[in-house]
C-alpha cells in the first residue's frame, strides 16, 4: 500500500501553530463549560488575576506576595492553555485531513443521461451540483466520477486512492455487491452507467469530511460517564476546600486564596480532565489511518467492548473467488455433455464462482445458441442458478440441499453415488454444486477456496481479546465445519440466510453480548443495522453502508480484527489516564496540605516526607507539576496506549502497575526536582 495521505506528524509545525491560536480562542467561559474540570480552573485563574492586580493597585500583601500570587496565575493559565492545546491539536490534524479531502470535493463536470432515455449516449454535461438522487450520468476513461451512486450497466478500473490513500486500481461493475462508486474517484478505463444514491451535501466525502473535522463529533456513553464522575470529583473538592478554612481558623493558620485556589486544582483530576476530549479525538483519528471512516465515536468505542464477531467465510477467512476445480457428471451422463450443461446455466452467473465454471470448461466450450433463454439468477434464498432454453431444457445449478429438493419435488431419484460424491468434497473443505436437468441429475462441480494464511493466529488473538468469532457462510455444514475447524473460529453459521445472520445477532444480543459483523451487499443492511459495530465495505451497496455504522475504505474484511483493537486501545487509554491522573493526586496531596499547616501544626512534619524547600516552594512546585504534565502526556493521548491481548485480568494488572503505581511515583520525583529548582531562587 503506498504511504496514505492522511498519515500527518504528530506535531507539525502547521497544526501546533494553528492549535496555539485555539487554545487561546477555548478560554471562552461558554466552550470551557462543556468540560467540568477544566472550567474549575480557568475560574481560580480568574480569582487568582482579580487578587494580583487588587495587590498591585492597593499594595496590600495579606495574601503573601504579588510575585508569588502572579506566578500561580501565570501557571494556572498555563494549565488551561496546555488542556486547551491538547484538545486543539487533536481537532486541528482532523481537519488537516478534511482539507485534503476537500480537495477531492470539486464541482466536476458530470454528463446527466436526459430524462426518459435508457441508453449511454444521450447526455448532456452539467455541474455536479445539479444531480440528484435517482438520476444518472455516465463515466468515460479520465472522467471524475460525480456523485456517490450504484452502477447499473458497465464495468470500469478506478482510482480512489484520493479517498483511500491505495494506489492500485479497483475494478467495480453493475450487479453483485462491487456496484457501488465514490464521488471524487477516477475512472481509469471503460464506460459506465451509474445512478446516484445521494443528495447534494449528503455524499459520502460530505460525510467523511464532516466525521473528521470533528463537526458531528458527539461524546461516547463511556466519555459522557466519565465526564460526570469528574465532575462530582470536582464538587467533592471543592467541599473539601470550602470546609478546610474553619479547620485553619481554628489552628491560627492563615491560608491564603492562591494556597487554597492551589490545593484545589491539584487535587481535581486535571490531567485527565485536560486530555478527556483529545483522547476521543485521536480515537477517531486512528480510525481514519486505518482506512475506517466511522460515523460516530460510539462505533469506535463499542468496538472495543465486542463479544462476538461475524465474519463471512469467503474473501475474510479463504482468499475468495472460489473456483472450480473438477465436473464430475453422474453415472450414465456423458461428461461433455454435462459440461454443456454447466458452461449454460453459468453464462449469466456473474460471481465468481459462474465465471470460474466457464473457465474451466474453456476449450470444451463452444458458441451456445441462447436465442430466447430465459436466465435465473442466483438468490440467497433459492441458493440455486440456471437457464430455461427454448429448447425446452431445465438447467439449474446451486447447493446440494436445493437441488435435491427440486428433483425430490418432481418425483425423481437423487443417485447415491451423486450424493456420495457431495459428501467426500464437502469432507475435503470444498463446495459441491449440483447440476440438474429437467429436474434430473446430471452431476456434481467442485469448488475449491484456499484458508488465508495467518488467518488461524489472528483468530487466536482475537480468543485472547476474550472475542469470540463466528464464520458465516453459504457452504453445507459438512464443509463449513471442516473449514472452521482448519481456520481456528469457535462457531459457523451454514447454509446462511440473511435471516440467519439477524436472529444470530439477535440471540447474542439478547444473551447481553455485544456483536460486530461485516458485510457489503443489500441483503446484508439488516444485519449491520441490527448488529452493534456494523462495518460496510466502501465497493458495498448503498444500503449496506448507509445501515453499517462504520465503512472500511480499504475493503478488507479482516478490518474488523483491527478495529478492535482500535476500539480497546481507546477505552484502555482512557482508563491508564484516569488512573494516572488520580494517583498523581496522592503526591500533591503530601506537598501541599503538609505545607499549608506545617507551622502551626509542627507533627505534620512528618507527612512532608519529600523534604520540601518552603510551603511556598512545595505549593508551587505541585502546580508546576500539575500543569506541565498535560503536554507531557499529550503524544501518548493521542498515539494511544499500545494494546496486547493478554486477557482483561492481566492487562488490568498492567497498567494499575504502570499508570497507577507510576502515577504515584513519578510526582513524587517530579514535585521533589522542581521544589530543588526553586529553592535556588527563593
Amino acid at each position: 500500500m503506498t504511504q496514505n495521505k492522511r498519515s500527518i506528524k504528530l506535531f507539525d509545525p502547521a497544526l501546533v501553530g494553528t492549535a496555539i491560536g485555539q487554545s487561546f480562542t477555548k478560554l471562552n467561559p461558554r466552550l470551557m463549560i462543556k468540560n467540568p474540570v477544566m472550567f474549575t480552573v480557568e475560574i481560580g485563574t480568574i480569582i487568582m488575576l482579580v487578587v494580583s492586580l487588587y495587590q498591585l493597585f492597593t499594595g496590600d500583601n495579606s495574601q503573601g506576595a504579588l510575585w508569588y500570587n502572579i506566578t500561580i496565575f501565570f501557571i494556572l493559565l498555563l494549565t488551561v492553555l496546555f488542556a486547551n492545546f491538547a484538545e486543539a491539536l487533536a481537532e486541528a490534524r482532523g481537519k488537516a485531513q478534511a482539507e485534503s479531502l476537500r480537495k477531492t470535493r470539486e464541482d466536476t463536470p458530470a454528463k446527466k443521461i436526459n430524462a426518459g432515455t435508457s441508453g449511454m449516449n444521450d447526455y448532456k454535461t452539467v455541474a455536479s451540483s445539479l444531480l440528484r438522487k435517482g438520476d444518472f450520468f455516465i463515466c468515460e476513461p479520465g472522467d471524475i466520477i460525480p456523485m456517490d451512486g450504484e452502477i447499473v450497466e458497465g464495468i470500469a478500473t478506478i482510482d480512489e486512492s484520493a479517498i483511500t490513500g491505495e494506489s492500485a486500481p479497483v475494478i467495480r461493475e453493475s450487479g453483485g455487491d462491487k456496484s457501488s462508486v465514490t464521488g471524487g474517484t477516477k475512472v481509469l478505463s471503460d464506460r459506465i452507467k451509474v445512478k446516484v444514491t445521494t443528495e447534494p451535501g449528503e455524499s459520502f466525502l460530505d460525510k467523511m469530511i464532516a466525521l473528521v473535522e470533528g463537526a458531528s463529533r458527539q461524546k461516547t456513553p463511556n466519555e459522557i460517564a466519565l465526564t460526570i464522575l469528574l465532575a462530582a470529583f470536582t464538587l467533592i473538592f471543592i467541599i473539601v476546600c470550602v470546609t478546610l478554612k474553619p479547620f485553619a481558623d481554628y489552628a491560627n493558620t492563615p491560608i491564603t486564596i492562591a494556597a487554597f485556589i492551589s490545593l484545589f486544582v491539584c487535587l481535581i483530576p486535571t490531567t485527565i480532565g485536560g486530555l478527556l476530549s483529545a483522547i476521543g479525538i485521536a480515537g477517531m483519528d486512528r480510525a481514519l489511518r486505518a482506512n475506517v471512516i466511522a460515523k460516530s465515536g460510539k462505533a469506535v468505542e463499542t468496538a472495543g467492548d465486542i463479544d462476538v464477531l461475524l465474519l463471512d467465510k469467503t474473501g475474510t477467512i479463504t482468499i475468495g473467488n472460489r473456483k472450480a476445480t473438477n465436473f464430475y457428471p453422474a453415472n450414465g451422463i456423458d461428461k461433455t455433455a454435462f459440461i454443456e450443461a454447466c458452461t449454460l446455466s453459468s453464462l449469466a452467473d456473474h460471481t465468481p464462482e459462474g465465471k470460474s465454471i466457464v473457465e474451466l470448461a474453456g476449450a470444451n466450450a463452444v458458441n451456445f445458441n441462447t436465442t430466447n433463454a430465459i436466465f435465473i439468477d442466483f438468490t440467497a434464498e433459492t441458493r440455486s442458478s440456471g437457464v430455461d432454453l427454448a429448447d425446452g431444457r431445465r438447467i439449474r445449478k446451486g447447493a446440494f440441499d436445493s437441488i435435491k429438493n427440486i428433483v425430490t419435488k418432481a418425483g425423481n431419484s437423487f443417485p447415491e453415488e451423486t450424493a456420495e460424491r457431495v459428501k467426500a468434497i464437502s469432507s475435503n473443505g470444498g463446495t459441491p454444486l449440483v447440476v440438474s436437468q429437467n429436474e434430473k441429475i446430471l452431476g456434481v462441480i467442485e469448488l475449491q477456496d484456499i484458508i488465508k494464511p495467518g488467518i488461524q493466529e489472528r483468530f487466536e488473538r482475537l480468543r485472547k481479546m476474550g472475542v469470540k468469532t463466528v464464520m458465516v457462510t453459504g457452504d453445507n455444514p459438512l464443509t463449513a465445519k471442516f473449514i472452521a475447524e482448519k481456520a481456528g473460529v469457535d462457531d459457523f453459521i451454514a447454509e446462511a440466510k440473511p435471516e440467519d445472520k439477524m436472529n444470530y445477532i439477535r440471540r447474542e444480543q439478547e444473551s447481553g453480548k455485544l456483536v460486530a459483523m461485516m458485510g457489503d451487499g443489500t441483503n446484508d443492511a439488516p444485519a449491520l443495522a441490527q448488529a452493534d459495530v456494523g462495518v460496510a465495505m466502501n465497493s458495498g451497496t448503498a444500503a449496506a453502508k448507509e445501515a453499517g455504522n462504520m465503512v472500511d475504505l480499504d475493503n478488507d474484511p479482516t478490518k474488523l480484527i483491527e478495529i478492535v483493537e482500535i476500539g480497546k486501545q481507546l477505552l484502555i487509554t482512557r482508563g491508564t489516564l484516569t488512573t494516572f491522573s488520580i494517583a498523581n493526586d496522592v503526591a500533591k496531596y503530601f506537598a501541599i496540605v503538609p505545607a499549608l499547616f506545617i507551622a502551626s501544626i509542627p507533627a505534620l512534619q512528618s507527612l512532608n516526607i519529600m523534604g520540601l524547600y518552603s510551603p511556598e516552594s512545595a505549593i508551587l512546585a505541585a502546580v508546576i507539576f500539575n500543569a506541565i504534565i498535560i503536554p507531557m502526556l499529550i503524544p501518548l493521548a493521542l498515539k494511544g496506549v499500545a494494546y496486547k491481548p493478554i486477557g482483561a485480568s492481566a492487562l488490568l494488572r498492567r497498567n494499575l502497575l504502570i499508570y497507577g503505581v507510576g502515577g504515584v511515583i513519578v510526582p513524587f520525583i517530579g514535585i521533589k526536582l522542581i521544589d530543588m529548582l526553586l529553592g535556588l531562587f527563593m
